[in-house]
């Protein structure tokens, strides 16, 4: 099996290595638009060596972002923004995904470092949120959402429709949908979340049928020849787990039949009580099960920081990609530190020149 610092290849799109960098939001835009800030945070993380760089969850619709500082795309001025984004990134070797989102009933919150809860009714900055069925998430997140009606769940399969479109007209070169972590896709699939009784809630087929939906009208307008991937949470950690997981990977196999290039791995977040283990790659030899059975490469995040731990989730076939998220906040040069680690003979190529030239030269002198 290859290395970390092997290619990996999926459709047309080539990527110089198995690093990627999943979606984390900054929760840094106003209206939805990109900054200065995500110029810079993204130009940074891609001149770092990885092999892809996904920006973080940019919401479908207005009602959709998390908070008010999360990004959009629902409008060209947004997707005029995102391209610059883009360039920049696939000019610095990586590179560029993109991920879209609706938040769901986790929407109208407040940013994480101001309270992460929902912004309060009387404040005049939050907006009414919607879900497969009005139960809310609870904890900090009380807010009861409106049970989407069949126009609604039209409208917001369409909203992904159009965005998916504006990230290709923007220069992304792999999109991933957001199923997972308690947001909107995520909450038709839970049996803690859905208590539909038509066509979208009730057993697995009805609980599945919004993603599937989703997927396949995306599918429908993006290119067969670049990557469409899907992060999704085949597990929750609530008492229900193989149940679950033998569900998440019924639906993975008919996304894969219907086009699914790679499935993101990762935990359900539909419940504030799950009992989740966290710990070094906890997620592998679950992503690995899901690679088996439902025959799709796979990638997963969570506890992958440590350069050793990331090269043997590649090696022995538990995934075929790494995300690698907070180590890259921590050094945006993570991936070159990880060559270091594994004793890469010549780790340069991994920076940029002006970069490589100089740590490569007095590396070898000091050592």
């Amino acid at each position: 099996m290859s290395g970390l610092f092997s290619s990996f290849t999926l459709k047309d799109v080539t990527l110089r290595n198995r690093i990627a960098i999943p979606p984390m939001c900054q929760y840094s835009a106003v209206d939805g638009l990109s900054n200065d800030w995500h110029r810079v945070h993204y130009n940074s993380l891609a001149r770092g060596g990885a092999g892809l760089v996904i920006v973080e969850a940019t919401a479908v619709a207005p009602e959709g972002r998390i908070t008010p500082g999360c990004l959009g795309i629902w409008n060209d001025a947004q997707a005029e923004k995102l391209a610059q984004i883009a360039r920049e990134i696939k000019a610095a070797g990586a590179v560029p995904g993109i991920q879209i989102a609706h938040a769901g009933r986790k929407a109208s919150a407040n940013k994480p470092w101001e309270g992460d809860d929902h912004i309060a009714a009387d404040e005049g900055r939050g907006w009414e949120t919607i879900a497969p069925s009005a139960v809310a998430f609870g904890e900090n997140l009380p807010q009861v959402p409106k049970a989407m009606t069949l126009d609604d769940i039209a409208r917001v399969r369409n909203d992904f429709v159009t965005a998916a479109k504006r990230a290709l007209d923007a220069g992304f070169e792999w999109l991933e949908l957001h199923f997972a972590h308690g947001y909107l896709a995520q909450s038709f699939f839970s049996v803690a979340a859905n208590q539909r009784t038509d066509a979208y809630g009730g057993d697995v087929a009805g609980r599945s049928r919004f993603l599937l939906e989703t997927f396949d009208a995306v599918r429908a307008v993006w290119p067969e020849n670049l990557p469409l991937t899907a992060r999704f949470g085949v597990i929750e950690y609530d008492g229900r787990d193989e149940e679950t997981l033998e569900e998440s990977i019924g639906l993975t196999k008919q996304m894969r039949a219907n086009g699914l290039d790679l499935l993101s791995v990762s935990v359900g977040f539909s419940t504030p009580h799950a009992n989740i283990p966290w710990g070094p790659a906890f997620l592998a030899p679950v992503a690995e099960r899901v690679r088996r059975e439902a025959q799709i490469p796979v990638a997963s995040a969570w506890g992958i920081d440590s350069p050793r731990i990331a090269n043997e989730t590649i090696e022995q076939g538990q995934l075929d990609l790494v995300m690698v998220g907070r180590a890259h906040l921590k050094n945006p040069n993570w991936s070159y530190q990880a060559a270091l680690a594994l004793d890469k003979s010549d780790p340069s190529w991994v920076l940029p020149a002006p970069y490589a030239h100089w740590l490569e030269r007095y590396r070898v002198s000091e050592a």
